[in-house]
Order: C-alpha cells, then structure tokens, then sequence
C-alpha cells in the first residue's frame, strides 16, 4: 500500500497536491517530515537518545538516527505526526504540550541506495522531549529501530562531527537542540 503525502510549499505549507512517497523521493518533490530528539538530565550533563535503524532499512541501515522521526502523511499535522511516530517506533506516549518546537530545517540531499536515485526535499519541524527512561524501558518497532542509545550530548555532537559513529544525522539539527536548551 502507497503512503501518500502532502506536496509542500518552501514554508511547509500543503499546495493541495499530494504525492506517493516513492515518487516524492524518485523526483525531489518538497514534503514534510517531524524530528523529535528525546533529552534527558544523568549526572548533571545532559543525554540524547539515538536510535539505531535496522539494519534491513533501504537507506542507512545499522546508523545512528534522530530519536524518532517520520514523514508526515497527507492531510496530517505536523505534531499528531511527531506524537503517532514516537508511540510507533519507540512506544513512548506523550501529549502535544510536552514537544518543544526548536525550529524548522529544509533538507535537500541527492543520493543513491542500492542502485536507485534518492533526491529528499523536506520541510522538518524538529521537537525536543524530555523523558527520562531506561534504553530497556523503551517498546521498539523491529522493522525500523534496532535499538537505542542514549549518549552526552556534547559527545554526541562530537562523534557526528568527526563521523567516528555510523550515522545520518547532521550537525546542524544537533545545535538547534543544543541552542533551545540553552547549553
């Protein structure tokens, strides 16, 4: 079955038009996706959960992701999306009032996995939620998440910067998390 979303516009504005999600990726159409970085407070340094894609994903498979994201399907808001993805992929229930909004980020990437062409051009809301939880206490979706880790942030931001972890995670977003949290 097709999962169809909303073209967009620069803002993330719907046009009215939607588009399959394999055709939006194959031709570079402009959709919508949510970000939302899980936070917590250990020790007095603050940790941010990662999970691991499973290593059966067609793109980036076993790297480290944002801790739950999603594209957000036609006709649907951007934070019943973000809330749906994180009770989907990680079993973490939360209500709307609990995201924080750090912004919104434009990502436009050329690729090509497994012989096919990959052009993604999204309009990401990008969410923080504290919760502090064991990685065991976390009910994960196998066909997407591997498993979850949670790292310092500042050792998170470091690894991705010098690429000493697998990952699909870009540095910007990380200092969007780390500028609304003020540390």
């Amino acid at each position: 079955m097709k999962e169809y979303l909303d073209i967009v516009d620069e803002q993330g504005n719907p046009t009215g038009e939607i588009i399959d999600r394999e055709t939006a990726h194959l031709r570079g159409i402009r959709h919508r996706t949510a970000h939302v970085w899980l936070l917590r407070e250990k020790n007095g340094s603050i940790q941010i959960l990662l999970q691991k894609r499973c290593s059966s994903k067609a793109s980036y498979p076993g790297c480290y992701d944002i801790s739950s994201a999603g594209h957000i399907p036609a006709g649907v808001d951007y934070i019943p999306s973000a809330l749906r993805e994180l009770d989907e992929e990680l079993g973490v229930t939360a209500a709307a009032e609990e995201l924080i909004f750090c912004g919104s980020r434009t990502i436009i990437a050329d690729k090509e996995f497994h012989g096919r062409e990959f052009h993604d051009r999204q309009v990401s809301h990008v969410y923080i939620l504290w919760r502090d939880m064991e990685e065991s206490s976390f009910r994960l979706q196998p066909e997407e998440v591997e498993s979850v880790c949670w790292f310092g942030l500042d050792d998170c931001i470091e690894s991705v910067r010098s690429n000493t972890i697998p990952h699909c995670i870009v540095t910007e977003e990380l200092m969007m998390i780390k500028n609304a949290i003020g540390r």
